[in-house]
């Protein structure tokens, strides 16, 4: 027997084993006897080597090409626990465990630093230099047979759709699979029209070009509010938004009857090589006149990509005000009757998805300016109301300068930690004494991470305590005066960003109008090192919501 075996065996209490069981695909998970097969040649390997079971690590359904896997994550955190319950992972095999050589070597190191060694029924090794190196060739020829599985897979997929079958992605809407016939024990399955979904897919098709016989032809926001009012739903029974009609509506198969395969690749995302794309026969549903009259007037309609609201729009209070009572945002809309006219905010989920989304609420632009800058000059920017609000947060935080203080402590003492693990490893390549390998590379970039992550944890301690000793009464009613002449004289651009710097949302309700903020980026701005939120030139909501950062390690 190996020697990791006999190391493991020779203590005096029993060893505790943890079995860890995979299959690649949740099917088999299912319907295979992979699994029971595995537990009971794994726990009868470990009672003869007088080790007892104490857990059972089960991951139905995962590729061990990399460590994107739930339960095998839970297992490695359980090892590195400082009150682990075991002392070894038994697997029936290298490659249920891992099939990436060089990711598979560099865990079973750092898990041996832990006290836990991987042991395989099918395949013992041990620790001296040649079963080091069987243990790697096993684990690069795990990695070479997935991936020739993989390329086999692909070919084989590919040959399908050549013949006009269906692979088992999901069926755009208006489709259904359908079993076509059996070739041995595989069930060769195609697309068949979906009768229900189809007349859904006609009715968009028609809503679009037509209309519903009331009104004239539609645009996308109103084919969209029209099923959602009238409770048609996706395949998911989710309400419809423009994105998925405009998908469908621009869906060529509707019409031409030919589905694209492989335009993308699965893992990466990245478009494939034209010349590789399969084309697959399935019924049509849409007439090719019809679908080229919609593809005419969406090509008229087509929008130029405009830069968001909330950075240069006509609103004082865009990408501030949200409704109520759906949390969508309050857009501009307008009317007009003669020679003039009127703009309101209105609420996006009812403007854009109809009542059935929200009931949705209207109320005059200029009525809801006036009343978000008066309240928040008379009631929030004046040197009392400031100075009252910020006493209270300067008193809670000059009780914490204690912890604050110990933490400055520990991540000073952290960095020099980091800082001279560094300078000994890189002093050590230079003289030769250790050799740069994929270990050491990982070790050097965690230590840099460490490093990075306290240094500017320090930072930020700093910019706090500088921003409270700034806060003076001064600072307090100067602030005051600029912020009610930049409301009262300043332009759109200028009002919404003193707005932003100190407002964070604005809830719009039917009786009531909530205006929320952050006392301690409210300090920052009085004390000068901030100019409220900068504006990020993105059609995303909610961007950094909760105004938190991730410190990005450094290049060096």
């Amino acid at each position: 027997m190996a020697s990791s075996l006999r190391q493991l065996a020779q203590t005096d209490a029993p060893k505790r084993a943890a079995v860890y069981l995979r299959v690649s695909t949740g099917r088999q998970a299912e319907n295979d006897v992979s699994l029971p097969s595995q537990r009971d040649l794994t726990t009868r390997f470990c009672t003869a080597q007088g080790w007892s079971v104490v857990e059972e690590y089960v991951e139905p359904g995962a590729s061990a090409t990399d460590d994107r896997r739930p339960v095998f994550q839970r297992m490695l955190e359980d090892a590195r626990s400082p009150d682990r319950r075991f002392d070894v992972i038994c697997v029936y095999a290298f490659s249920r465990f891992y099939r990436n050589g060089a990711e598979m070597e560099m865990t079973i190191r750092r898990l041996r630093k832990c006290g836990v060694e991987v042991v395989s029924v099918t395949q013992p090794t041990g620790d001296d230099p040649s079963q080091e190196m069987m243990r790697q060739m096993i684990g690069l020829f795990d990695e070479y047979t997935s991936r020739e599985n993989g390329k086999n897979v692909s070919r084989a997929m590919r040959e399908s759709a050549k013949q006009g079958f269906w692979n088992g992605a999901t069926p755009p809407l208006g489709y259904k699979i359908v079993e076509a016939e059996t070739r041995g024990a595989k069930i060769k399955k195609k697309l068949a029209v979906d009768p229900v979904d189809a007349e859904t897919v006609r009715l968009m098709f028609r809503l679009y070009a037509e209309g519903d016989g009331k009104t004239g032809p539609m645009g996308i926001k109103d084919v969209a509010k029209w099923l959602n009012e009238r409770g048609y739903r996706t395949r998911k029974g989710a309400t419809f938004g423009i994105g998925p009609v405009h998908g469908i509506l621009t869906n060529r198969c509707y019409a031409t009857g030919k589905w694209p395969y492989g335009v993308r690749n699965s893992k990466t995302g990245q478009l494939n090589d034209p010349a590789t794309v399969v084309e697959i026969d399935v019924p049509t549903i849409i007439a090719m006149d019809l679908f080229e009259q919609v593809q005419a007037k969406l090509a008229r309609n087509n929008p130029k990509v405009t830069p968001p609201r909330t950075v240069n729009g006509p609103n004082l209070l865009a990408g501030l005000a949200t409704c109520a009572t759906c949390g969508s945002g309050m857009v501009r809309t307008g009317t007009a009757c003669g020679k003039r006219s009127y703009t309101y905010y209105s609420c996006a989920g009812c403007h854009q998805k109809g009542k059935s989304v929200c009931k949705g609420r209207h109320i005059p632009t200029a009525k809801l300016d006036n009343l978000v800058v008066d309240n928040v000059k008379e009631k929030l920017l004046t040197p009392e109301r400031l100075s009252f609000i910020l006493e209270a947060l300067l008193e809670r935080s000059a009780a914490k300068d204690v912890a604050v203080a110990e933490r400055r402590r520990s991540l000073d003492a952290q960095v020099a930690q980091a800082k001279d693990k560094l300078a000994r490893l890189y002093r050590a390549i230079e003289e030769g004494v250790i050799d740069l390998d994929d270990d050491l590379k990982t070790r050097i970039a965690a230590l840099k991470d460490e490093r990075d992550i306290a240094v500017a944890s320090l930072e930020r301690i700093a910019q706090q305590a500088v921003a409270r000793s700034d806060v003076t009464p001064d600072r307090i009613e100067a602030f005051a005066e600029l912020m009610h002449q930049k409301l009262d004289d300043g332009d759109v651009q200028a009002r919404r960003g003193y707005l932003r710097s100190v407002i964070s949302n604005i809830e719009v309700d039917d009786d009531r109008i909530r205006v929320t903020g952050d006392k301690a980026s409210l300090a920052e701005v009085i004390a000068g090192r901030a100019a409220g939120a900068a504006n990020v030139s993105s059609l995303v909501r909610n961007w950094r919501a909760r105004n938190d950062s991730n410190v990005r390690p450094s290049d060096s």
